[in-house]
């Protein structure tokens, strides 16, 4: 298995004490509630009230601002203390915040992360037992009786839907202005933009580039969506749609004009292998060698610091339990396995875009 420099050093040796991983250990049975515990001192304003305290808050100060009992305050405080997000001096018995503390209140990717995994994820992943042994998104039934969350994202609650889009927006706008680089230093001047999901691409590619035509390929309820979002919008009328359903194998590509670049942005993550390469060799049959196809993922490998690669393993269990039942975050070996198998090869890869993405270019064999 290749691995970057700092996850080798992390992932292939014992690095803790016996009792370190004893605590560890401890972290992950109570882990379910570390969570909530934290989430509430973020919604309560606790962490922020201490963020915004020079000299720090007495419990009885916490109480009155935040209405909340006297009861109330004093278990999430102490659940605080043991978290390591709060900090007490002993003699004025005033919390203040830690470091822990700042980032879980203050770091954009956190904050994402927490509203994803507790409107989202959370209720789902008490069926994750059930979603591997049956190969089916089997905590999605709680939203709704779709076989996958794409089709029923139009329908999920309005707090489920802005935490899902918050997330898949922010891992994906962080790479836009680099990958529109990569794109467009080839003369592209017609791009097949697939599961363009809301739009946001496309829309970033008409206003790049004055001459380009984008096609945005999805499935039909999800093209509703992206209409109704980039109407009006600088460029609107140079993007075209085509509904389709990619899980059906006998669903071909458009053929309607030759694509200079076809664009797959966090997409072939919602996939499943054997998929991947149905929709892989169905891309290959409208290529030509002049036309680049654009993977852009996070593939957890080729991270440059732990905590990524962390959260997107982590990440690779939503898919398990909620999204689609068979598909993951994927190590980038893989991915160009397949891409070899659907008749296609690696023509170089982009690191370090934004939130940690990879952009793998890939183009039609050489005869």
């Amino acid at each position: 298995m290749n691995l970057s420099p700092a996850l080798e050093k992390a992932y292939t040796k014992e690095r803790l004490s016996a009792r370190e991983a004893q605590e560890k250990a401890e972290w992950i049975a109570f882990g379910p509630i570390v969570f909530q515990a934290s989430r509430l001192m973020i919604k309560f304003g606790i962490l922020e009230m201490l963020r915004n305290s020079d000299q720090g808050m007495t419990q009885e100060e916490i109480v009155r601002e935040t209405k909340l009992s006297p009861y109330a305050v004093k278990v999430l405080l102490e659940a605080g203390l043991c978290i390591g997000t709060v900090l007490v001096d002993t003699e004025s018995d005033r919390f203040s915040l830690s470091k822990t503390g700042w980032f879980l209140l203050n770091d954009p990717a956190t904050r994402v992360n927490v509203d994803f995994n507790h409107d989202v994820n959370y209720e789902g992943w008490f069926r994750l037992e059930e979603s591997l042994k049956e190969g089916r998104p089997a905590g999605l039934e709680h939203f709704g009786d779709w076989p996958t969350v794409y089709e029923g994202l139009s329908q999920l609650p309005p707090q489920v839907q802005k935490s899902w889009f918050g997330f898949d927006h922010f891992y994906s706008d962080s790479s836009f202005q680099q990958a529109l680089e990569i794109v467009f230093q080839r003369n592209t001047r017609t791009l097949l933009d697939v599961g363009g999901n809301t739009g946001r691409w496309a829309l970033r590619c008409v206003d790049f580039n004055p001459d380009v035509q984008v096609t945005i390929m999805d499935l039909p309820q999800q093209l509703e969506m992206m209409r109704e979002f980039t109407k009006g919008k600088n460029g609107y009328e140079r993007i075209g749609v085509y509904g389709i359903n990619l899980l059906d194998n006998a669903s071909g590509f458009p053929t309607d004009r030759h694509y200079d670049a076809i664009w797959m942005s966090q997409f072939l993550d919602c996939f499943g292998e054997d998929e991947i390469f149905s929709i892989l060799s169905r891309a290959a049959k409208i290529m030509d060698a002049d036309t680049r196809l654009y993977i852009m993922e996070t593939f957890w490998d080729r991270q440059r610091f732990e905590p990524a690669a962390f959260c997107l393993t982590m990440i690779s269990l939503y898919f398990t339990a909620i999204a689609n039942g068979n598909s993951k975050m994927y190590h980038s070996d893989d991915m160009a396995a397949i891409v070899r198998r659907a008749g296609l090869e690696v023509e170089t890869i982009h690191d370090g875009l934004g939130q940690g993405h990879s952009i793998m270019v890939c183009k039609i064999c050489d005869k």
